[in-house]
C-alpha cells in the first residue's frame, strides 16, 4: 500500500511542478533568452525563489527531523566543492541550456505536450547522460 500512495504522492507532485514551470513561463524560450542576455529579471526571480525554497526545504529537513516515506531519516550529505568540476559543468549545463532553451525539468513538460522538440531535446540529454558515464572517470569530479 505504501508503495501506491508513494506512486500516486508523486504523480501529483510531478503534476504540480509540471503546471508550475508552465504557469511561470519557465519553458518559454523566450524568458530564458531574456534572461541570459539580460533583459529581463523574471527567469533571475524564478530561480532565486527556487533557491529560497530549497534552502527552506532542507532547514525544515534537518531542524524537524524529517523520515522518508519508508520511515528511514532523510540524510543530507554535504557535497565537495571542487572548482574546476563546477565551473566545467556550469558551463556545459548554461551551454546547452542557452542553445536548447530547456533545463532538464521542462523536458518532461515538452514530453508532455507531445512537443517534437522536446522528444529530440530528452533524446540528447539522454545520450549526455550516457556520455558523461562513459567519460566520468576521465573528467573533474
Amino acid at each position: 500500500m505504501k508503495n501506491i500512495t508513494a506512486i500516486i504522492i508523486t504523480i501529483l507532485c510531478g503534476s504540480a511542478f509540471g503546471w508550475t514551470l508552465i504557469e511561470s513561463q519557465a519553458i518559454s524560450w523566450y524568458r530564458i533568452r531574456e534572461m541570459f542576455l539580460f533583459q529581463s529579471f523574471h527567469m533571475y526571480g524564478l530561480l532565486g525563489s527556487a533557491v529560497l525554497t530549497g534552502i527552506i526545504s532542507v532547514q525544515v529537513i534537518r531542524r524537524f527531523r524529517v523520515k522518508s516515506i519508508q520511515g528511514n531519516p532523510v540524510v543530507l550529505k554535504p557535497k565537495p566543492l571542487t572548482w574546476k568540476a563546477n565551473v566545467l559543468g556550469g558551463l556545459l549545463f548554461g551551454f546547452g541550456w542557452g542553445l536548447t532553451g530547456a533545463c532538464s525539468a521542462p523536458l518532461y513538460v515538452f514530453l508532455g505536450f507531445r512537443w517534437e522538440i522536446g522528444l529530440i531535446l530528452f533524446i540528447g540529454a539522454l545520450a549526455g547522460t550516457f556520455l558523461y558515464g562513459a567519460l566520468k572517470s576521465k573528467i573533474p569530479h
